[in-house]
């Protein structure tokens, strides 16, 4: 099912009036955010970029 951007304000409005009810009441919050794993540029990484500075990035 897709379902198209809203292209109003009063689409966009009743969009988020149908936010589900953990989102819109702050006595039944949702968990916590987890911690984001660390990560690190490797030499791979840096190797799919080789160059990009010849196209202004």
């Amino acid at each position: 099912m897709t379902i198209p951007e809203a292209t109003t304000m009063s689409e966009l409005i009743d969009d988020c009036a149908q936010l589900p009810f953990a989102l819109t009441h702050p006595e039944h919050p949702l968990p916590a955010p987890r911690a984001a794993a660390p990560w690190q540029v490797d030499d791979q990484c840096t190797r799919q970029v080789e160059g990009l500075t010849e196209y202004g990035a």
